[in-house]
């Protein structure tokens, strides 16, 4: 090679790195903007509106990528409640259209509240993206954290058997004695500030695991427990401020005293609760210009269930319960008064002390002779009532299985298409996945991660029903998460390794 040839390959080999190193830089140090809105989507059938349903969306943009992150008050993206399977492709169609943002791009995550909300909801949700767009102006960013462990608790009671079962509305609960534990909770809320230039703060989102599902004393359509929180966040931060809250792993998360018959159910001191933590949280957080943005969206192929073989053995039990039942003499007219007398004075309930002295003065024991026949009948009855107990839990799973079943057998498919989504704002990581995901998938994932502020969220992008553990799916028939659930339990692994994947590159 000639001097001058040598010469001319060492300056295009020059300017070759310059320019790659410019534009690498370039990138890196484009600065990340933001814009916010909210509308409210509340349904205008119900009879009464007790507090605003809303549709929050943040739009992010650094350089040339913009990501789109909306949170809906609505149970579901999908498959249940008042939003339709077409709606998520609706909505990414769309922003596709008008806005040029790639369908990927846009992550939709229901707060599982159960409100109902406006028919137009895709409209509307298009609508408040592109007034979140109009907004975006240049952002400083931070990350935290918040603590909130009394307004949940672990629904899933670990039974002196072995088995797990759920406090919910649709079941009896298990006699206490039969309970030995429960599982655990995840009192960490996840946050992410972004403050305009000035200082103001634009938007907070924050991330917490909890079935918003407690309800209002009046009985009014409402966003719930999320629904006050991100009020109470957004009255006491700067004018304009946008709240979104995101729900994490609460599959089996549900609210404190959920059953409790003894108060009004009402979301809005649970709500407030939340929102102070979150404050508290918020308050420590300084943000800077050091907000780079990371966005994965990927597909992943999760194994379908087979439910044929625990159907029949569940209908076995279903028979061996049924024929257990047998017949007795009292009936709840009687046993109730009795129930009450024998548990108000267990040694003297059919009379007063001094009547079973007397008899047994004079050599007769006539009333602890009822008392024993009385106590026999109503064990005898009692015993009919927890096993119809056990048949009515076990009926309801036994449809959730059959529904599921059916489901995976129609669809034709062995496997489910699902989204993972990883997003990195600055520190702050956030895995989705569309499933109701149980606390234990959370925590583990956490646990793992090489990110300090690693948080993860279900109800994202769809709906696949519960994703319990797959230690959780051998109890098949005992709690909702193992029975209302679509996929076989392979799919933690798969998932998981997956979510592994996708934080390393984050």
């Amino acid at each position: 090679m000639s001097q001058l040839s040598h010469r001319i390959r060492s300056l295009a080999l020059l300017a070759a790195f310059l320019l790659t190193a410019f534009t690498t830089h370039a990138t890196h140090a484009a600065p990340l903007s933001a814009g916010a809105a909210k509308i409210d989507i509340s349904s205008e059938t119900v009879p009464f509106n007790n507090d605003t349903l809303h549709a929050r969306a943040l739009v992010l943009r650094e350089g040339e990528t913009t990501v789109v992150i909306v949170s809906v008050d609505v149970v579901a993206i999908g498959e249940i409640g008042p939003i339709g399977n077409e709606y998520l492709g609706q909505v990414r169609s769309a922003l596709q259209k008008d806005l040029g943002i790639e369908p990927r791009n846009v992550m939709i995550n229901a707060s599982h509240c159960h409100g109902l909300v406006c028919k137009d909801v895709a409209a509307r949700t298009v609508k408040v993206v592109k007034e979140a767009m109009r907004k975006v102006e240049p952002v400083t960013v931070g990350v935290g954290t918040g603590q909130e462990d009394r307004i949940m608790a672990n629904r899933r009671l670990r039974l002196a058997n072995g088995r797990e079962a759920d406090v919910r509305h649709a079941y009896s609960l298990p006699a206490d004695a039969e309970v030995v534990g429960v599982g655990p909770i995840d009192p960490e809320i996840g946050i992410l500030r972004l403050d305009r230039k000035n200082g103001e703060t634009l938007a907070v989102v924050y991330q917490f695991a909890c079935h918003p599902i407690q309800g209002v004393p009046n009985g009014g359509n409402t966003a719930d427990i999320t629904g006050f929180s991100s009020k109470v966040i957004e009255e006491n931060m700067s004018e304009g401020t946008i709240a979104l809250f995101l729900q994490g792993c609460g599959g089996d998360i549900n609210p404190a005293r959920y059953k409790d018959v003894d108060s009004p159910r009402d979301a809005e001191p649970l709500g407030n609760m939340l929102g102070l933590s979150t404050l508290r949280g918020l308050r420590k957080i300084k943000t800077n210009a050091n907000g780079s943005l990371k966005w994965i969206n990927e597909t992943i192929k999760l194994p379908r269930a087979d439910y044929t073989d625990r159907l029949d053995q569940l209908d076995v039990e279903q028979d061996r319960l049924l024929r257990s039942l047998r017949g007795t003499s009292l009936n709840l007219k009687t046993y109730l008064p009795l129930a009450v007398k024998y548990n108000l004075s267990r040694e003297f309930p059919s009379f007063y002390s001094h009547r079973y002295m007397h008899e047994k003065l004079v050599g007769r024991e006539n009333l602890r002779h009822l008392d024993a026949e009385n106590q026999r009948n109503m064990a005898a009855y009692t015993r009919n009532i927890i096993t119809m107990e056990k048949l009515t839990r076990l009926q309801t799973n036994i449809r959730l299985l059959t529904k599921n079943q059916a489901k995976n057998v129609a669809s034709g498919e062995r496997t489910i298409d699902t989204e993972v989504v990883g997003l990195r704002v600055g520190n702050f990581v956030l895995i989705t996945f569309p499933g109701e995901l149980t606390v234990d998938i959370g925590l583990g994932i956490k646990k793992r991660s090489p990110h300090a502020h690693t948080f993860v969220s279900g109800y994202t992008n769809g709906y696949i029903y519960y994703t319990p553990t797959a230690e959780q799916l051998k109890n098949v028939g005992g709690a909702q998460e193992d029975s209302d659930c679509l996929v076989a339990p392979e799919w933690q692994a798969i998932f998981e390794k997956k979510v592994a994947e996708v934080l390393k590159r984050l």
